[in-house]
């Protein structure tokens, strides 16, 4: 079942985007990978937006079904949304049926505008949470802070709001697949699907879950997260995109993970020892050299000691 919106729109302009004329189009080639039968993923950099990857960072995906193509997470402009749009007309000629938007964050949806402008009726689904989000201004926060990162090559993308809601275990027929909804209240965010393709075995992660890139945490939780990946991982499902970085199989889902239950449970234990943060760290470091390497670690990890030390502490009231 899904549950389309009433009260919003299904396209939101904002003044911000509008200021400008629409910049060029991406000028770095990305290739189309084949997941698995039907599937295909192009797998963004895994880098924070900046002018060399003109804001293009997440992972798109396709999927040609029966009837039709099911996108999953577009990008986050315009110019990324019709790149994908360009991989999608390069690989079949069936229209684009369904839209689905893993999370608030617009690096991840923002491409939706690409989308709607070829196909003004399409279904675009997220969960009802995002639409909260958004009108709040989550999504001009984006456009503006990418406009500054990308040096405005993100200019002219407007904010194309997702127009089907959807909650926890609502399950959306399209295109001859079935997309089962899976969201544990807060994890990533408080907004997050995680969309398990039954047919193709397939689960997208969203940014529940990075590969070779850690992912911000600060209006997350981490146990919610790590419920999250468990409730992937135990689909069985065979193939596993995460929201930055390579897919693969269920070794994505397990590894960010085992890497969150690490930071989380020694924080925690250090909390209950009597340990400020600052004497937290080293502990953790320690045990996380598998995971050093990753891009963001060094702006992100501080982030996350922050936050699992916090969580701790909450979770001592509880």
């Amino acid at each position: 079942m899904w549950i389309k919106t009433i009260a919003l729109s299904a396209v939101l302009a904002v003044s911000v985007a509008q200021a400008e004329e629409k910049a060029g189009p991406l000028k770095a080639s990305y290739k189309t990978d084949l997941l698995t039968d039907g599937v295909y993923v192009i797998h963004g950099p895994v880098s924070f937006p900046n002018e060399q990857n003109q804001g293009f960072m997440n992972n798109p995906s396709f999927i040609i079904g029966d009837d039709g193509v099911v996108v999953v997470d577009p990008g986050g402009s315009v110019q990324t949304g019709e790149m994908v749009l360009s991989h999608i007309e390069k690989t079949t000629d069936k229209p684009i049926v369904a839209v689905f938007n893993s999370h608030v964050h617009g690096d991840h949806w923002l491409g939706n505008q690409a989308i709607r402008d070829k196909y003004p009726d399409v279904p675009i689904y997220a969960h009802r949470q995002l639409a909260t989000r958004v009108i709040a201004g989550a999504g001009a926060e984006w456009l503006e802070m990418a406009l500054r990162v990308t040096g405005h090559a993100t200019a002219g993308t407007k904010v194309v709001m997702a127009d089907h809601l959807v909650n926890d275990g609502d399950v959306i027929k399209v295109a001859g697949l079935t997309f089962n909804m899976m969201n544990n209240g807060k994890a990533h965010t408080d907004t997050d699907i995680m969309v398990h393709v039954a047919e193709k075995d397939l689960v997208y992660l969203g940014d529940n879950c990075g590969n070779q890139r850690l992912l911000r945490l600060e209006n997350g939780s981490f146990r919610g997260n790590i419920a999250a990946l468990k409730s992937a991982i135990d689909t069985g499902a065979k193939y596993f995109v995460p929201g930055h970085g390579p897919s693969g199989g269920p070794e994505v889902a397990s590894n960010y993970r085992e890497y969150l239950n690490i930071v989380y449970n020694t924080v925690k234990q250090g909390y209950e020892d009597g340990l400020a943060d600052f004497e937290i760290r080293p502990l953790v470091v320690e045990k996380i050299t598998e995971w050093k390497n990753w891009d963001g670690f060094e702006v992100t990890f501080g982030n996350h000691l922050s936050t699992a030390y916090l969580e701790a502490e909450a979770a001592d009231f509880e």
